[in-house]
């Protein structure tokens, strides 16, 4: 296994308290594999990420316990250097927000080319070679001449390209894209996830794509992880997801989702609000808003996941009325 979280625990401390981001959170991705790592804002999604890629703000955040085991090595157990080491090399994030993750005053080839000559020792004309490389292979036009072009001279869906580029420069053996296709439209957003299923297969590459868009990875995860209140509350092969979901929230999601075979009908919204991470409720964290709630999904412990079949668990005690069974 590339990748495998068990049990992590992220902590942010604060003058009204201590928020609990995540709260024993479990998954694993494999080499040439895509996990979706699916959620409303503040389900800690992408908190986990910032964990494992040893970003985390601390203070005020910290890891309250768990293991991330990359390659088999505990990333927790490692020293700053190493550490940044096995970032730098191994292991690459895409963020969101391509304009404010890349430097203004610096060219995209600068950005680019640093990589090499920082972790490969390479020259300057070598590393700007590379760099044109990259942004050919990402589909940036005229690479050449707009290597020297500062990030306000690109568009969204070309600066998430450099980005893109940028994480695969090291050829590492995971990447974690953060929301990559936030505010571009439809189409943008079709050409950058389908350059990252290309770039996931020609490099055999562990995926991890976070995002709250049902619609985004139905074609091009393997996986699916649903989050929410900072726990993973189900996990399955997203086709079998897509068809029987096995929790109300993920049900909730998909019922949220426009569809062509509803024109005309009212989307049903999941009522209510997440919870206050600072006063997670007892029990089930979802049990507010979930429609098929009893009494012993108000109560203490929260339910565990269940292995509902082969290769997949739910966080609900009632998960066979959710399937259908």
């Amino acid at each position: 296994m590339l990748l495998e979280v068990r049990d992590l625990r992220v902590e942010f401390v604060t003058r009204d308290g201590v928020v609990r981001a995540v709260n024993g959170v479990d998954y694993a991705v494999d080499a040439g594999e895509t996990l979706a790592v699916l959620g409303e804002s503040g389900s800690g999604k992408s908190v986990t990420a910032q964990a494992v890629m040893g970003i985390l703000d601390s203070p005020p955040g910290r890891i309250a316990g768990g293991r991330i085991l990359f390659q088999g090595r505990d990333l927790l157990t490692l020293g700053r250097e190493e550490r940044r080491r096995v970032r730098g090399e191994r292991m690459a994030m895409i963020f969101q927000d391509a304009l404010s993750s890349l430097n203004p005053v610096l060219t995209v080839g600068f950005q680019l080319g640093e990589m090499f000559r920082v972790h490969r020792g390479a020259s300057r004309a070598e590393a700007r070679a590379r760099a044109v490389g990259l942004m050919e292979r990402v589909g940036i036009p005229a690479a050449r001449e707009r290597v020297n072009d500062y990030p306000h001279q690109f568009s969204g869906g070309m600066r998430q390209r450099i980005m893109i580029a940028m994480a695969l420069a090291l050829e590492p053996a995971l990447i974690i894209a953060d929301e990559p296709t936030t505010a571009l439209d439809v189409t943008v957003q079709a050409q950058v996830m389908d350059l990252l299923a290309e770039l996931r297969r020609e490099y055999d590459m562990g995926l991890i794509l976070i995002t709250h868009d049902l619609g985004v990875v139905a074609d091009v995860a393997d996986r699916i992880a649903v989050m929410y209140a900072g726990r993973i509350v189900e996990n399955a092969p997203v086709k079998e997801l897509y068809a029987r979901p096995a929790h109300p929230y993920t049900r909730g999601l998909l019922d949220s989702i426009p569809r062509l075979d509803s024109k005309g009908k009212e989307l049903r919204a999941i009522r209510g609000l997440p919870p206050n991470l600072l006063r997670i409720p007892p029990g089930c964290p979802f049990h507010p808003r979930c429609p098929q709630v009893r009494e012993v999904c108000r109560e203490d412990p929260r339910p565990p996941l269940y292995e509902v079949g082969e290769g997949r668990s739910s966080a609900c005690h009632f998960w066979k009325e959710t399937v259908g069974e």
